[in-house]
């Protein structure tokens, strides 16, 4: 019995060392194949991660003045990676909207700037040739009104350009205050202004609201026709109302200083007949509607140009639609400053 016991102690520990042998050498094994696959789990994720990057990379390396149509065009799911190639994709063409935008402004400047350089020209060279003192007078004065058509167009560019840039400085305006001061700035001839304000206050750029409002009124009074009529309007949102285009009819004007509240301003003219297809081209720079205008009192195609752009500075919706009888009424909503 006593040796029958010890082959069997003997056995159970020859079991027990070849099961420990066993674990270690398939946890062994394990271990090796586990951390084979970690390391191409991660290869392949790694380089899953870094296409899209890559992608991104090469694109902006890629990208110039010339070839602004490129995208990353990056598909999958909505995870931070396509979130980023989204956003870079609007931002190339938000970029792209702009140096077109340039190039048409740009070009069209140098042909409008070519038309009184040569005009000069032909006045310097014809007008000169046989110089009496009565042609020497009329030449002088055209040469003058050339100069100042050109000074126009310079001035007008370069606020545009400024408007464009957007604002660096935005502070509180009492537009109702610029909107006073421009009108009595202004002497029309043949055309009767109304003016109807109510205290508010924007956020914005003083010079800019100041050419805003100046351009709305210029622009109404170049178009308009003799004894006609200029409508200046400008309201206030109240802070409880959610549509600005609306006055709440809970909310009464304000007493005391404050002047809080959603502006809106609309300029109104009387005069010629707006086709409602060609309203939008008045916006864009260089563009003019000759029918029914006076050419001898035509400007540059930059004023309502300009005042879009210095609405789009304020975060300010602008619209325009023509009126039944002739002219046109231009409104511009600003937020509450």
């Amino acid at each position: 019995m006593t040796i029958e016991h010890t082959d069997v102690v003997t056995a159970v520990g020859e079991l027990s060392d070849a099961v420990l042998r066993f674990q270690w050498g398939t946890s062994l094994a394990a271990v090796v194949a586990l951390t084979v696959l970690a390391t191409l789990a991660g290869w392949w994720l790694s380089g899953r991660v870094r296409r899209p990057l890559q992608r991104i990379t090469a694109t902006a390396r890629h990208l110039s003045l010339s070839n602004l149509d490129e995208r990353v065009g990056l598909v999958g799911p909505p995870d931070e990676l396509k979130e980023l190639a989204d956003t870079f994709d609007a931002m190339v063409e938000r970029l792209r909207r702009s140096a077109d935008s340039q190039r048409r402004i740009v070009a069209n400047a140098a042909h409008e700037l070519r038309t009184p350089l040569a005009t000069q020209r032909a006045l310097i060279q014809i007008g000169l040739e046989d110089p009496t003192p009565e042609r020497v007078a009329r030449t002088r004065a055209d040469l003058l009104e050339v100069n100042r058509r050109t000074e126009r167009l310079i001035n007008g560019l370069l606020v545009l350009a400024s408007a464009e840039h957007g604002l660096e400085n935005p502070e509180p305006v009492a537009l109702d205050r610029v909107v006073e001061q421009t009108v009595a700035e202004t002497s029309p001839e043949d055309v009767t202004v109304t003016v109807h304000t109510v205290p508010v206050t924007v956020t914005g750029d003083p010079v800019l609201l100041h050419r805003l409002v100046a351009n709305l009124l210029d622009n109404a009074l170049r178009y308009n026709r003799p004894g006609g009529t200029v409508h200046i309007d400008l309201t206030r949102t109240g802070p409880k109302t959610s549509d600005p285009t609306r006055l709440d009819p809970t909310w009464s004007e304000p007493t005391g200083t404050d002047r809080s509240g959603a502006a809106t301003l609309t300029v109104r003219n009387s005069g010629p007949v707006v086709p409602a297809e060609r309203v939008d081209e008045l916006f864009r720079p260089f563009s003019r509607l000759p029918h029914g205008r006076d050419r001898r009192r035509d400007g540059a195609g930059l004023g309502l140009s300009i005042v879009a752009a210095i609405a789009r500075a304020h975060g300010a919706e602008l619209s325009a639609r023509p009126n039944p009888d002739g002219g046109l009424a231009v409104t511009v909503r600003f937020p509450a400053g």
